[in-house]
């Protein structure tokens, strides 16, 4: 397995120098030199840049063996579709097999292109960003005009060049024979807004307005309420749908299966090592380590690993029934990785996830591990107990936690064990740690009865605590 994610590495960074397609109606074959590897997903697909016959050109290899032909057929038919109704897309070339026997699909190269989610992170202000997110619901107008609706929305699909919005990945849309309607564009139009960070501070009415007038319509109160709802839905399912890339070998994270163990690796966390060297020595890392707990149900200890001073928690094993039960709900470890991973995806401060590891013996987990960038400061029982702590230094604290428990609210997440030594005072925020039991609430009741515990854990010996600017 680790040999196998080496070569995806290394086919990642150093491409193929050229790559030689057989066109199906053609006893001809075309080889284009290679410059460099735009995207890759393991398994799935790549994409390069690269030139034939002195032409700049993208080429898209479809890789999985049992659905490429049907996704080089998807791509092929969804560029067809945008050239023939007048929208701004590459123009599709040619398609065929390579030596290996992948598909293939080959499009002009956009000249002096850049996808608008670079121009949007480097945009210096929001006058900037509000400006390129106008161009893109202009064209985004368009396409639902000519019945083009897209179903991987975000900024990364769009390429702006000359003063035109470009649409890529054709074949991740959907053709209709008339307009879109109203309910449906503004869901996609909910969906684009979600796709950048800090969306909730720009002047989102008048991009609706702007969306609107290529439309057409007049954005009314029905429509705003309605894409108030839809940006709160599409938020939620984004955040699912990143949870679920942390799970998988991505640009940012390596997962690992073996017969012996499953582990996910932050990449940085392991650059120019092997990650089975870690899990390899992972027990003889924590016990040289400065041991911080050591009880029955966990194990954990500050240690240093790759250059990174690090934490690691071992979830252990107790019985036969205890793992049986940790099987099938997931292990600790993985849970308190995912519930850290959602953290920082709404801003929120958590030890930073860089690895966990599940142990499994005849597939049943034994136990797990989770690894985290040490946070330095005192626990909020250290802090509240220090007498050299200040009176400032304690307000500061305390509208610090109030922030953490207020955010907690928004989203309708419940930290499930939230007494003092779960949260961590620092000079910039209050963290939040020991994430194995926090949960975000779909239903209203569980989500409220999980509140009131977590307000009651917390109140208790600390005086000032009604003080607090806490949402009930």
């Amino acid at each position: 397995m680790l040999r196998k994610l080496t070569q995806e590495n290394r086919r990642i960074t150093e491409p193929p120098s050229e790559i030689v397609i057989k066109r199906p109606l053609a006893r001809e074959r075309e080889t284009l030199a290679v410059k460099t590897v735009l995207r890759a997903i393991e398994g799935q697909r790549y994409v390069c840049d690269a030139n034939w016959n002195g032409r700049n050109v993208i080429v898209k290899v479809f890789s999985n063996k049992i659905h490429a032909r049907r996704h080089l057929k998807r791509e092929w038919r969804g560029l067809s579709i945008l050239q023939a109704r007048g929208l701004n897309a590459p123009k599709p070339l040619f398609t065929g097999q390579t030596e290996t026997g992948e598909w293939a699909v080959v499009t002009e190269r956009i000249a002096n292109c850049t996808t608008a989610l670079k121009v949007f992170q480097e945009a210096q202000d929001q006058q900037a960003k509000s400006d390129l997110l106008w161009r893109v619901c202009t064209e985004l107008a368009r396409e639902h005009n000519k019945a083009v609706a897209q179903m991987d929305l975000h900024l990364g699909n769009f390429v702006l060049t000359n003063n035109k919005v470009f649409a890529l990945d054709a074949g991740q849309m959907k053709f209709y024979k008339a307009p879109l309607g109203r309910r449906q564009s503004i869901t996609q139009l909910a969906i684009l807004i979600c796709s950048f960070g800090g969306w909730d501070s720009l002047p989102l009415e008048k991009l609706c307005q702007q969306y609107a007038r290529g439309r057409g319509w007049h954005f009314n109160r029905w429509d705003q309420r309605y894409l108030q709802k839809q940006l709160e839905v599409q938020r939620k399912r984004l955040q699912r749908r990143a949870l679920k890339k942390t799970m998988r070998t991505s640009k940012r994270h390596i997962r690992i299966r073996t017969t012996e163990y499953l582990a996910v690796f932050d990449r940085d966390f392991c650059q120019g090592l092997e990650p089975a060297e870690f899990v390899g020595q992972i027990d003889s890392l924590m016990d040289s380590g400065q041991i911080l707990k050591k009880g029955n149900t966990c194990y954990v200890s500050r240690t240093k690993w790759n250059g990174k001073d690090i934490v690691v928690k071992r979830y252990n094993h107790k019985d036969f029934f205890h793992s049986l039960r940790h099987t099938i709900k997931k292990s600790r470890a993985r849970r308190s990785w995912l519930n850290a991973q959602l953290l920082r995806m709404i801003n929120m401060e958590a030890p930073a996830p860089l690895a966990f590891v599940e142990r499994l013996r005849t597939n049943l987990l034994w136990n797990s591990y989770l690894v985290t960038e040490y946070v330095a400061g005192q626990t909020l029982y250290e802090f509240l107990e220090d007498s050299k702590v200040t009176d400032r230094q304690r307000s500061e604290a305390a509208e610090q936690v109030a922030q953490v428990l207020n955010r907690l609210g928004e989203n309708r997440i419940s930290h499930g064990d939230l007494k003092h030594s779960n949260i961590i005072i620092n000079d910039t925020a209050a963290v939040l740690t020991d994430l194995d039991a926090m949960r975000a609430h779909r239903f209203s009741l569980p989500y409220k009865i999980m509140r009131i515990r977590d307000i009651k854990r917390i109140r208790r010996n600390w005086p000032d605590f009604e003080s607090l600017n806490i949402t009930r």
